[in-house]
């Protein structure tokens, strides 16, 4: 079992899709199992690579500094 004491020791990442009249859309998203905020997201018509590294590099800058005095 994984421990989650505090905010940003676990992220995770989701993708899934929304279907629209005339095809779907993807949605991919940083969680923080914590405090289960929603650190990052994009919406996308593609769901190729660029989708969750942009996510990652998102929530990687937002936070850097937060993770950084936590000694991540």
């Amino acid at each position: 079992m994984l421990m989650k004491e505090k905010t940003n020791q676990v992220w995770s990442t989701d993708i899934t899709y929304i279907k629209l009249e005339k095809g779907f859309v993807y949605l991919a998203a940083i969680i923080d199992w914590h405090s289960k905020k929603i650190l990052s997201w994009k919406l996308s018509n593609t769901m190729d690579v660029s989708l969750t590294t942009t996510v990652l590099k998102e929530a990687l800058a937002l936070y850097q500094k937060i993770l950084k005095k936590m000694g991540y």
